[in-house]
């Protein structure tokens, strides 16, 4: 993907926390991403009214007056051509989609999700890996393909579990990464830095301040 900036549609449930990080990253000038929509199936949705007070188109297509999923896609789709739309961020959107919503936009659609995938799938991340006992838990970007949470990693980050961790500190923690590769991982795949290779997301997205996170650290003296 190269050229004009990407028109991209941020889908949302709530107050969107992640499509504040999208929407502040794609004002730069050189960001390679356009946020077009904002896109809600709750009419409801706080995260509605604060990207309408930043000028962004909204809209919401309310899921309980459909007769399932398939009806309620099919206007989601019409708004997303309406409006021209090249990628679809999801921040926060919570509902399943079809697998045929999945595979129409197979490579286009992108998804962020508080664990290390594929550890921790589904609901309850930042519960299940403190009973787990975990010394590291994260978040992820990939793309979306019709099986849950199990798409091609664009972009992960990683922090420490720390003995005194409720699910609160630890999802804060991992929030306030997913707020750093979120953005990250739409301008690379918007500019077309990288690309799906079989189950692989290939190309230059990660950028590391140290080589390894180490959890416990432990100190050594020179001789190792």
């Amino acid at each position: 993907m190269s050229g004009a900036r990407k028109r991209t549609a941020i889908l949302i449930s709530g107050r969107g926390s992640n499509m504040n990080s999208l929407i502040a990253a794609a004002k730069r000038p050189d960001f390679p991403a356009d946020i077009a929509l904002v896109l809600s199936n709750r009419p409801d949705a706080p995260g509605l009214e604060n990207a309408a007070s930043q000028g962004i188109a909204t809209a919401a297509a309310d899921h309980k007056i459909y007769a399932g999923r398939e009806a309620f896609e099919e206007t989601m789709q019409n708004l997303l051509d309406l409006h021209r739309i090249d990628l679809i961020c999801l921040a926060g959107f919570m509902r399943l989609l079809t697998p045929s919503f999945a595979r129409r936009w197979e490579g286009r659609m992108l998804n962020i999700h508080p664990a290390l995938l594929p550890s921790y799938k589904g609901l309850h991340t930042h519960e299940r890996a403190l009973a787990d006992g975990v010394k590291i838990h994260g978040c992820t970007v990939h793309f979306v393909v019709p099986e849950m949470d199990a798409g091609p990693i664009i972009a992960q980050a990683a922090v420490p579990v720390l003995g005194s961790d409720t699910p609160q500190t630890l999802g804060a923690r991992v929030l306030a990464q997913e707020h750093v590769i979120y953005p990250m991982a739409l301008e690379h795949v918007a500019s077309g830095r990288v690309r799906i290779d079989g189950a692989r997301v290939v190309g230059a997205c990660q950028r590391y301040s140290h080589p390894a996170m180490v959890v416990p650290e432990a100190d050594f003296d020179e001789d190792g």
